[in-house]
């Protein structure tokens, strides 16, 4: 069997190499996840070709290799992307009145070349709109990967006190809702990282089918997150964070996420600021993105670092606490083994979190961490049992889970084992494509044999006309 896929991830800055991750609230692990997916698809010999579709951008505020219609990722894998709405780059929230422009280029684009993938797989409430209409119209299965959904997202907003009209206006969230929901309604397969995601956030739709839903957690590059040292990387992060700190040699507290509220960094910084212990024996490590200047940065980002800032000055972190302005891809492994070599703890104080992509590469690399009991962590602490989770919506039980994370030694050097250990076992990019390709090629067999018996059509369930637009 010879597969072809089309990937559709339509927001944030993706492209074959050095992704911006952190560049601001859109382009973050899900553009790392399905960039590490095409590629480790397109080294299999089950499939001959993978398409990654994104938008194209014209905007002389980010650079210009977001304004190549075709990008090569790997042999038998490319990004392909098309103009829909305005030139410049936008957030996501602004694309729905665009999306159906993008669904009739692909449309036209795959019928013109005559080569219609075998299966379409949207990431992303925006994708899925499209996915679902595409899909319909080329008669391919669909698949969906939701990520982040807009119940829990409105859900938890509503908990830290934002009112609706707030959050219609900067999330659109109906509509990212209704979009969910047509998603889930016509997708012959649903795809999570945990089996929490589909218990507990995806069974909160209406039009969820728990038979649909296939659990594949995401894996790890082992060639990247590893333990072992060196003195050059070390040398560099160093040098990262030395105009920062006073004391280079105590533990480091690390995260590494967005400046966006959801990650709930502020917290993190109030909770060290609260401890004696912390601010006498460790350092706190903010990697949240790339920035020249806080204000060229969204409203998001920039309330997000202006309430970092009144926490450093409220507790007079200065000299305790590093917030680089800038690093490479290449950065991040060297940070996790970095703060690992000094007997660091890593940190993900997210509000909600569908599963947690930097906790397995910071396990990866040796790091024990400290994690949210939201979502995916869950189930990463479950099987590897490398740190502790916390209630990080208490500012007091986040303070008391970072002191236990760097005061016992003995205990460190078990999480930072079962961590290594854990992740090797369970999350490796291998093991997730075999699972994710035996699930595929089941349903391709299962609904090829049903068609040419006549009993339906196409391979989706009972509808093959386009939906029409909203």
């Amino acid at each position: 069997m010879s597969l072809k896929f089309l990937y559709l991830h339509l927001h944030g800055l993706i492209r074959s190499n050095s992704l911006e991750l952190g560049r601001d609230s859109d382009t973050g692990g899900q553009t790392q996840y399905v960039l590490e997916l095409v590629k480790s698809l397109a080294n299999t010999s089950e499939v001959d070709q993978v398409d990654l579709v994104t938008r194209l951008i014209k905007d002389s505020k980010i650079d210009n290799s977001y304004s190549k219609e075709q990008e090569f990722i790997a042999p038998g894998a490319q990004i392909l992307r098309f103009q829909f709405g305005p030139n410049k780059y936008l957030r996501k929230e602004l694309f729905w009145p665009y999306l159906d422009e993008l669904t009739q280029n692909l449309i036209h684009y795959y019928q013109k070349h005559e080569n219609k993938p075998s299966f379409i797989h949207a990431h992303y409430a925006d994708a899925g709109y499209v996915g679902v209409r595409l899909s319909q119209a080329l008669k391919v299965p669909f698949i969906f990967t939701g990520h982040s959904l807009g119940r829990e997202k409105k859900r938890k907003l509503l908990e830290a006190g934002l009112i609706i009209n707030q959050i219609e206006k900067l999330y659109c969230i109906s509509e990212r809702i209704n979009a969910e929901e047509e998603s889930l309604k016509y997708a012959d397969i649903v795809v999570t990282s945990t089996k929490q995601e589909s218990v507990y956030q995806y069974s909160q739709y209406h039009s969820f089918s728990s038979e649909k839903s296939k659990v594949i957690a995401p894996g790890v590059d082992h060639t990247k997150f590893h333990h072992i040292h060196s003195t050059t990387e070390t040398s560099e992060i160093d040098n990262m964070v030395l105009p920062f700190l006073k004391d280079l040699r105590k533990p480091p507290i690390l995260a590494i996420s967005r400046a966006v509220r959801r990650k709930n960094i502020p917290s993190l910084v109030e909770a060290y600021g609260r401890s004696e212990k912390l601010k006498r024996k460790t350092n706190l490590i903010l990697v949240l993105g790339c920035r020249e200047n806080t204000s060229k940065l969204d409203s998001q980002q920039r309330d997000v670092f202006q309430k970092i800032f009144e926490m450093i000055d409220k507790y007079n972190l200065y000299g305790k606490v590093a917030y680089p302005k800038k690093h490479s891809p290449a950065n991040i492994p060297s940070l996790y083994r970095w703060a690992a070599s000094r007997g660091g703890i890593f940190v993900n104080p997210a509000l909600t979190e569908p599963f947690g992509l930097t906790l397995l590469e910071a396990s990866s690399c040796g790091l024990p961490i400290i994690a949210t009991d939201d979502g995916g962590p869950k189930e990463i602490h479950a099987k590897c049992e490398n740190g502790l989770l916390v209630d990080v919506t208490d500012i007091n039980q986040l303070k008391i889970a970072l002191e236990k994370g760097i005061s016992n030694s003995p205990q460190w050097k078990l999480w930072s084992r079962n961590g290594i250990e854990g992740v090797h076992r369970h999350f490796s990019w291998n093991t997730h494509v075999r699972t994710y390709l035996s699930i595929l090629k089941g349903h391709y067999q299962k609904s090829t044999i049903v068609s040419s018996s006549g009993i339906k059509e196409s391979c989706l369930k009972g509808n093959s006309s386009l939906i029409k637009p909203h």
